[in-house]
């Protein structure tokens, strides 16, 4: 089994929101959003050659995958800036399905996450970008 095969298995089977594989090495997690992400990022994970799948990947996600070296992204969704994202810094991108941008939680509007970082293009300002907004939102 490929490692995007075991990385899509384990995130669906396993109910998680993201999955990551390489090897027999995985990093799971159930928390939402861009959180498992940041917190990789946090804890010095450097996950070069690693396949990642993921439930929602917008921009502000893709990213962070940036940041965090993975070598491919598989997502249920995607955007279109996200795969732009992960393409331009050479990371295989992949989704069952792709769309213009990201939806919020309410499905009332668009992801915070994705409109904070729409007119960024340097990761490491994006990532600083999300965690200004997350901020904001949790009322920091």
């Amino acid at each position: 089994m490929s490692d995007l095969e075991r990385a899509r298995s384990l995130m669906l089977e396993g109910n998680y929101t993201a999955a990551l594989c390489r090897g027999e090495e995985t990093l799971t997690s159930s928390k939402r959003g861009v959180k498992p992400l940041l917190d990789w990022i946090d804890e010095g994970k450097k996950l070069t050659g690693w396949t990642a799948a993921d439930r929602v990947v917008g921009k502000a996600a893709a990213f962070l995958y940036v940041l965090l070296g993975v070598e491919r992204v598989w997502a249920l969704v995607m955007s279109t800036p996200a795969l732009a994202v992960l393409r331009t810094h050479g990371i295989e991108a992949l989704c069952d399905s792709e769309v213009a941008k990201i939806e919020n939680r309410s499905r009332d509007g668009f992801c915070p996450m994705e409109t904070a970082v729409w007119d960024i293009d340097d990761p490491v300002l994006a990532r600083e970008t999300v965690i200004v907004r997350l901020r904001e939102l949790n009322g920091e």
